[in-house]
């Protein structure tokens, strides 16, 4: 059921790199025709380029590539050429979406803004991508919003510079937005045949994103500071112990009770009746205290045997995992699409719906 939930549905991608066809191949997943429209004379979406030392340099598309573009026709055109433009003014009449991240100057210039498509078709959602807010022509990088929203700020350790976070968030985070913009938009349509322009800018999709740490600073005066992968609000949090066999567990201790358990799992039912670490609002007040006397608690256990016993306490923590290590979880293994392309080559990239759809008839 679930993967021809919009069948019928036709989406035309004017968008490139991240962001925009992580929409398209969202609509994609769930059974849309996505229509990928590339620019032939730069040679397509820029991240087709976009390869690891250790990849094919004769592979027709990076790995990068391959991540969001998954079950799409793809167009290479020239938007310039007034034939190539009409091909996609007929394909415009009869579609239903239009995903857009071109610069709003750039569109005009091309005939591919919003007023002039959808004057082709009443109909029709245009859903367009901005860095910042309507009319601004600044160009959209992860990395910038990432600084911009104060995310690199907080993110790494103390007394080191600001971090990147490793995947582009930022982009994947406004596509999020827009797609639900999408869906608001063809609910509406669908209840009064109108068709509707909806947008999304990283800038306030990484604002909006920002959760407790906002309210922290907009409601305690806090300003968060990098701590690694320490929670400002919670101990154990984030806080990492090497193991026996060394390897890396992290603890997600969320509430008293759950500290509690952690102590009897490391045979220090003790340590949950301290003063200094009794309740959540102590132990972050004796933060580094604590992660002294766990340390070398961790040292003496073996992971997965502590990990095992962890787990059945209820108490949150994992491995910290590498790629590979991630792919061997069976459910890691189910989200994993593949595409034969092109030049023969199969293409695998992950899964980016992760809901299920279920009726009365296979209700669990």
């Amino acid at each position: 059921m679930q993967n021809q939930f919009f069948k019928d549905l036709i989406v035309i991608e004017l968008a490139s790199v991240l962001a925009g066809p992580s929409v398209g191949m969202f609509f994609a997943e769930l059974g849309a025709k996505i229509i990928k429209v590339e620019n032939k004379n730069t040679g397509g979406d820029i991240t087709r380029k976009w390869k690891l030392p250790g990849e094919n340099p004769d592979a027709v598309v990076s790995a990068y590539y391959c991540c969001t573009n998954w079950n799409k026709e793809v167009l290479m055109l020239d938007l310039k050429d007034q034939a190539d433009k009409e091909t996609i003014y007929e394909l415009v009449k009869k579609a239903d979406v239009v995903i857009s991240n071109y610069l709003p100057k750039t569109a005009q210039k091309l005939g591919m803004d919003a007023p002039t498509l959808r004057a082709l078709n009443p109909q029709l959602i245009f859903a367009q991508l901005n860095a910042y807010e309507e009319g601004d022509n600044s160009p959209a990088f992860d990395v910038v919003l990432q600084a911009e929203a104060g995310f690199m700020y907080m993110n790494g350790e103390p007394d080191r510079p600001p971090v990147r976070m490793p995947v582009a968030l930022i982009d994947l985070m406004a596509g999020h937005q827009l797609k639900e913009a999408v869906l608001v938009a063809l609910i509406h349509r669908m209840r009064t045949g109108e068709g509707t322009y909806v947008s999304a800018s990283l800038f306030e999709s990484a604002v909006a994103s920002l959760a407790n740490q906002a309210t922290n600073w907009l409601m305690a005066g806090h300003i968060p500071q990098r701590m690694g992968s320490r929670h400002p609000n919670i101990v154990p949090y984030g806080d990492t112990f090497i193991c026996k066999d060394g390897k890396l567990v992290v603890l997600a201790v969320g509430n008293d009770n759950q500290f509690e358990k952690l102590c009897t799992c490391i045979n220090q039912a003790t340590l949950a009746k301290d003063k200094r670490f009794y309740t959540n609002a102590e132990r972050v007040k004796h933060r580094d205290e604590l992660i002294k006397i766990l340390k070398p608690l961790f040292q003496k256990l073996n992971a997965e045997t502590i990990l095992h016993e962890l787990k059945l306490n209820s108490v949150p923590a994992a491995a910290v995992n590498d790629m590979p290590s991630v792919f061997k979880h069976p459910l890691a293994k189910n989200m994993i699409l593949e595409e034969k392309l092109p030049d023969g080559n199969v293409s695998k990239r992950v899964k980016t719906v992760t809901f299920s759809l279920k009726n009365d008839r296979n209700m669990p």
